[in-house]
């Protein structure tokens, strides 16, 4: 019987303000690249919103992301988390490391001020459309002011109180192969954050996300613009919540900030 190969896997809570919060990603440096099957497998067995892959990539890493049904082409948490990983346990005398994505390279960088990590994403514009068939606003329940398209869907709501009231139709956003984001102000006196948002991509097999880097590359440009700020802090009110520290120049690239807390280190068998 063939020895079994065996793989580091760590389990990283991203954009964590204290343990169990944020988003949980499961990150497997590699020494060569499994055949993909293999990947899609661990990260079904790994059952997290994002398995992230990486391999060395001469001095920056070559990163994929899967969920436990596709592999995806841009996940923010998962690629702090794997920033994470490397500044922690592979090359601690790191400050900066840069991937090689499907979209492009990303660059996160060590903050000795803050103790977070910062990400530098590509931004994401959206335009207003209409629901002509209604059937998002029936699969949302409420009917927001706005609805924008750009990578994702986005309905924008008046209030907090409105996002976190919504319940979505799963079964039927589940026909939204691009995903859902549901976003609003903080309440007026607010202190933690200026912005809400919820995210929800079942057909990807993520019903609903705790913590979406690649969502708030659409949702940082559109608030920056109507707050008419360059920073804000953003709350994803998921049930385990995260923030993110964000800003926006209004050039190519979302920066987020946020930090990261480690759940798991072990050993995988295939």
């Amino acid at each position: 019987m063939t020895e079994p190969r065996t793989l580091p896997l760590y389990q990283i809570d991203a954009f964590a303000a204290q343990p169990f919060s944020g988003n949980p990603a499961a990150v497997c440096p590699l020494d060569r690249w499994l055949p993909d099957p293999l990947m899609q497998q661990i990260a079904a067995e790994n059952n997290l919103a994002e398995t992230a892959f990486f391999v060395a990539d001469g001095e920056d890493y070559h990163l994929r992301w899967f969920t436990p049904q596709v592999e995806v082409p841009l996940c923010g948490h998962a690629t702090l988390a794997s920033a994470f990983v490397i500044f922690e346990y592979l090359r601690p005398e790191l400050h900066a490391v840069g991937f090689r994505t499907a979209s492009g390279r990303l660059d996160v960088s060590r903050e000795s001020d803050s103790g977070m990590l910062a990400m530098r994403l590509p931004a994401r514009e959206s335009v207003p459309f209409a629901d002509d068939t209604g059937q998002l606003v029936a699969a949302l329940g409420r009917e927001p002011q706005l609805l924008l398209r750009g990578d994702y869907d986005m309905a924008v709501f008046g209030d907090a109180d409105e996002v976190q009231a919504v319940i979505p139709d799963m079964t039927a956003l589940a026909k939204w192969e691009r995903g859902v984001i549901i976003t609003a102000p903080a309440p007026r006196g607010e202190r933690h954050y200026d912005v809400i948002s919820r995210f929800f991509v079942p057909a990807k097999g993520v019903p609903e996300d705790a913590v979406t880097g690649s969502a708030h590359c659409q949702i940082v440009p559109y608030w920056c613009a109507r707050l008419g700020r360059a920073d804000l802090k953003a709350f994803q009110a998921s049930s385990r919540g995260g923030f993110l520290h964000c800003s926006y120049d209004g050039g190519a690239h979302v920066m987020q900030r946020g930090y990261c807390i480690p759940y798991l280190e072990g050993i995988i068998q295939i």
